[in-house]
């Protein structure tokens, strides 16, 4: 069995900006966003929630994700 693809985003927190994001090698957009938050530990807001925006860098998508830190998962952001 092969390993899924990696890519490479970049990402940052909302309320911490784009100067202080990183580069992230993940296998999607979304696994982008839970590494980014477990990589970097962002600021929390009071829902345990962190708004992560991932960019692709080599199609140059950008993609908006609220990280639930309970479950650790990534949906988009409403």
């Amino acid at each position: 069995m092969t390993d899924p693809e990696q890519h490479r985003y970049f990402a940052w927190a909302d309320g911490v900006g784009r100067g202080h994001g990183h580069v992230v090698e993940a296998t999607s957009y979304e696994a982008a966003a839970v590494g980014y938050t477990e990589l970097y530990a962002p600021p929390v807001d009071g829902d345990g929630e962190i708004r992560i925006f991932v960019t692709g860098i080599d199609d140059g998508q950008e993609h908006c994700f609220t990280v639930d830190l309970s479950v650790g998962e990534a949906e988009p952001c409403d």
